[in-house]
């Protein structure tokens, strides 16, 4: 846009522009302070970055870190209470102090943002299309006619189907993922300098994951744009950063190339991260490095080193003055906050010489066969349809939901079945058929060898005590009324406990997960998220039973913290013999615990198998893609990977595909002749045997190694 345009339509004259040799993002020493009632939060302390044209710069850390705050300063959008000092420069322009009106006219122009969800990024009474066509008039001097075109031109680049369509639709018309897609697109409109993505890929599935990724490079690629990328996601930092920067207590702690980072780490913060995570491309029997403790609170931050409390290899001198950013040796761009750095370099050839691993004790089941293991769970041909109705005073069926359609499923004692499958699968509805404790719709349900459908009222009540559930949110899950011993104890008193004998068993209980029994009278808000999942787990412990309903028990906690949850479920599957249905969409947490899996696809479970199976020889096309999705915390073999990206979104389970319901998104569809293609399409696929234990539902099954 020229000077001329630029004065005729008010916009001020010294919108910053790219020039030679200056970076797209300077940040120098920037400090964001928020009032509370308790004090001043210094959410971000002395951040120091910069960010080239072209460039990916992912930012990564714990919940609390400063991570977000970080990026809506440089955005401008931070609420009027806060104290932001420091310097924030745009191809060498200062924007800190500038006025909202100054900066309108950089957001969305000169710099962009995505945020994690796009739901509440949407306006819900605009179309998708008048939401775009308002981006870029906002910013460019446009007609309707070729700003519609533009915004279904942009539709169309991000992967939308049918975008002149599509481009009519409400956001609630779309799914999750291509919600995301249109807010990238909207994002890389008016081809921004800065692309600001905060979390866009935590709360969807892989595949969809897959399929954003992919739009973000093209939206880089299209626009030439320096990217900031933060995430808790080390997989997706390993396969799309160039640098990265690694936050703790609003610092920046480590910062370097990314093979710097992964391979050569000089922070044992960071060396705990990558070894908390489970890897979806290694079967791993050892427990994972959990970061012990808790980030400190920003209101009152200790002397010394903020790290110090929750690091293995700290010394007294830790605790004296903060550390500084400084080189390591022989790597003037790997920068580390660690007096410490030169032990790690020396010593660190792998994570589990930082963090020492706890011990995992045997599995009390282990040297019995599974078959002659006690059946603890048994379903067959279950079905669950749900009517689709219409209209408001009268009511009229329209259709079906075909949820869960046929599907046969087991666990045995003392192992872990984990059921795997993208957002409306039927995964969840599936779980609570089983807790129902009733006469399924269709098909037998039968619990520690008694059939659901034939339970009395007190054969239910009995069978409740051996069969509990863990939910996804832990805070949902736990009344913030109630002190944590009330929480436990509850199920004691209506599962026939004696008085007495209850206090005992809640210490016990609390001891037995990995919390200070002198905390029993604190409040759930009192803990932190971790905690809270362990209070819930010691809940459903209680009664002492059999089988445990997994629903995503680690999906809503940070990684460091997650491994010490999943260690937790370890060490208990092993000392008490234990059973879990395990419900998760991170496959690669699926890999580390469980020992056999079930992949569902739209009400059918399409493989299943021993982990070590399915995940190093899948059969199904689905099985396939689902495995090839999950980032791999591993530059180098990110960068070797061959990705297969799905092409559209879940079909509606209220009318699945005739044949093989996958059929529409298969790859390999396509690559059949017509007869083929023609029994894909008429004849609904029945699970084979590939090997022991190893089935799958396809026509045409093919062995492939996606790791």
């Amino acid at each position: 846009m020229s000077r001329t345009d630029q004065k005729t339509r008010g916009i001020p004259s010294d919108i910053p522009t790219a020039k030679d040799g200056v970076p797209v993002l300077e940040v120098k020493d920037l400090n964001v302070a928020f009032p509370s009632e308790d004090g001043i939060v210094n959410a971000v302390r002395g951040v120091n970055l910069t960010v080239n044209r072209g460039e990916v710069l992912g930012i990564v850390g714990e919940s609390g870190s400063g991570k977000s705050v970080t990026s809506t300063a440089v955005m401008g959008l931070l609420e009027e209470t806060a104290a932001v000092s420091g310097s924030v420069k745009l191809h060498g322009e200062e924007l800190l102090g500038r006025s909202d009106g100054w900066m309108s006219h950089v957001r969305g122009n000169q710099m962009a943002m995505i945020f994690q969800d796009p739901l509440s990024a949407l306006t819900p009474v605009y179309t998708i299309g008048d939401q775009l066509i308002e981006a870029l008039q906002v910013h460019r001097s446009m007609s309707n006619r070729a700003a519609h075109q533009r915004a279904v031109e942009l539709l169309d680049l991000v992967g939308i189907p049918n975008p002149e369509v599509r481009v009519k639709a409400f956001p609630h018309e779309f799914s999750g993922g291509m919600r995301q897609r249109a807010i990238i697109a909207m994002a890389m409109a008016n081809e921004p300098d800065l692309i600001i993505a905060d979390e866009p890929t935590t709360a969807l599935d892989v595949t969809i994951q897959a399929q954003i990724i992919d739009v973000l490079r093209t939206a880089q690629k299209e626009t030439g744009a320096g990217v900031i990328m933060i995430t808790h996601d080390l997989g997706v930092v390993a396969g799309l950063a160039d640098r990265v920067a690694v936050m703790y207590a609003g610092r920046i702690i480590e910062q370097g190339d990314v093979d710097d980072i992964f391979y050569h780490s000089r922070m044992p913060y960071t060396i705990g991260l990558l070894g908390s995570l489970p890897r979806p491309d290694q079967s791993r029997d050892e427990p994972l490095a959990p970061v012990e403790g808790n980030p400190p609170s920003l209101l009152d931050l200790p002397p010394g080193c903020p790290f110090e409390p929750r690091c293995p290899i700290s010394l007294p001198e830790c605790r004296g003055e903060e550390p500084e950013l400084q080189t390591t040796p022989g790597h003037e761009d790997h920068l580390a906050a660690c007096i410490r750095s030169d032990y790690v370099t020396e010593h660190h050839s792998s994570y589990k010489e930082i963090y020492p691993l706890p011990e995992l004790p045997p599995r009390v089941l282990q040297d019995v066969p599974r078959s002659e293991r006690e059946l603890v769970l048994e379903v067959d041909n279950l079905k669950k349809y749900f009517p689709l109705t219409k209209g408001a005073v009268f009511r009229r069926r329209v259709g079906t939901v075909h949820a869960v359609d046929d599907i046969d499923l087991e666990v045995r004692a003392g192992e872990t079945l984990g059921l795997v499958g993208e957002s409306g699968c039927g995964k969840s509805t599936t779980l609570l058929e089983v807790l129902n404790l009733k006469a399924p719709q269709d098909g037998r349900i039968v619990v520690l060898g008694k059939d659901t459908a034939a339970l009395s009222r007190r054969e239910r009540k009995e069978v409740r005590g051996d069969l509990q559930v863990v939910f996804q949110d832990p805070m949902a899950s736990l009344d913030p009324r109630m002190p944590i011993y009330d929480i436990i104890s509850e199920p004691l008193k209506y599962g026939g406990w004696k008085k007495k004998e209850i206090p005992d068993r809640v210490r016990e209980l609390m001891a037995l997960v990995g919390l200070e029994p002198s905390h029993a009278n604190r409040y759930p808000r009192h803990f932190s998220g971790g905690q809270r999942q362990r209070i819930g787990i010691a809940r459903a412990l209680a009664l002492r039973p059999k089988l445990l309903v997994l629903d995503e028990p680690v999906s809503a906690l940070d990684v460091s913290i997650q491994a010490g949850v999943i260690n937790l479920l370890d060490e208990l599957r092993a000392t008490m013999g234990l059973s879990y249905l395990f419900v998760a969409h991170d496959l690669s947490v699926v890999r580390h615990i469980a020992d056999r899996v079930a992949v569902m696809y739209l009400g059918k479970i399409v493989e299943v198998g021993t982990v070590n199976a399915v995940f190093d020889n899948p059969h199904h096309p689905y099985t396939q893609a689902l495995l090839s999705a999950i980032p791999v915390p591993d530059p180098k073999v990110e960068r070797n990977r061959e990705r297969i990206v799905l092409k559209g979104d879940l079909p509606s389970p209220a009318n699945p595909p005739s044949g093989c319901r996958f059929r529409t998104r298969c790859p390999k569809f396509a690559l059949l002749n017509e007869e083929q293609q023609a029994r894909c399409i008429e004849v609904q696929p029945k699970q084979e045997e590939l090997s022991e234990d190893h089935r799958a539902a396809c026509h045409f099954p093919e062995g492939t190694r996606v790791f």
